[in-house]
């Protein structure tokens, strides 16, 4: 079996809560991790303690390699309402790398499947949104055969997060989400990502039970971008 090349779902000090862990720290896990390249996402300004305006400004300026690993700037941000807002301005999404969007109690309020569908689907509207995150969330049910589609018509791809699948999940019993995102990708034969969703640096690159997943499914490796950096470069650059 391949290697996985890359983990973009991470978030580091600047996330507010829940690690220590500078960039450099994150940087040092990766490569330790035999990873080639490392996205840092961290959570936008409505999260508490997330990151601020001008942090996520500041990323342009930041080194686009550490520690001998490829380097990606990007965000999770917040979705908060069903027309898909996000919680930072178009303007810093365009000088970031990637964004993630993602729903987060009690920043979004969950309504029926077809309003948080609604919700996700014009937030994949909005043309610097790359990735949906964790929409495998018991407390956000959707439609996942209209979300899919939409993933498909806009160019954004849906995550299989590791850390909602772990024991210690906190998104419920994630499992028949995912694999319905899984055999959804089999089906049409579009990508998704794996996540490790690492908040700081013990998990990073850690997809072991996104993995065991999809090889129940059965998904073919080549859906399955971390494979891949030139994979996902070139997706990314065909939003």
């Amino acid at each position: 079996m391949a290697s996985y090349e890359f983990d973009i779902h991470t978030h580091s000090i600047a996330s507010g809560h829940g690690t220590c862990a500078t960039m450099t720290d994150m940087a040092k896990a990766a490569n330790a991790a035999g990873l080639k390249m490392l996205g840092i996402s961290d959570h936008g300004p409505k999260t508490l303690g997330g990151g601020r305006i001008s942090y996520f400004r500041s990323l342009a300026f930041a080194q686009p390699k550490r520690l001998g690993v490829r380097m990606l700037y990007g965000t999770e941000v917040n979705i908060l309402d069903q027309e898909g807002k996000l919680d930072l301005d178009d303007e810093i999404l365009e000088s970031l790398d990637y964004v993630i969007a993602s729903m987060h109690r009690p920043i979004f309020k969950s309504g029926t499947a077809d309003e948080n569908t609604r919700a996700y689907i014009k937030a994949m509207e909005n043309p610097n949104v790359n990735i949906i995150g964790h929409c495998d969330d018991e407390k956000f049910p959707v439609d996942y055969f209209a979300l899919f589609r939409a993933a498909m018509e806009n160019h954004v791809l849906l995550e299989i997060n590791n850390s909602s699948l772990s024991p210690d999940g906190y998104r419920g019993d994630t499992t028949y989400a995912d694999l319905l995102i899984l055999n959804l990708s089999k089906h049409f034969n579009y990508p998704v990502l794996f996540s490790s969703d690492s908040h700081g640096t013990e998990h990073i690159g850690d997809f072991q039970y996104a993995e065991a997943l999809a090889r129940k499914a059965d998904i073919p490796e080549d859906l399955i971008l971390n494979y891949s950096v030139r994979k996902f470069m070139g997706f990314l650059g065909e939003r």
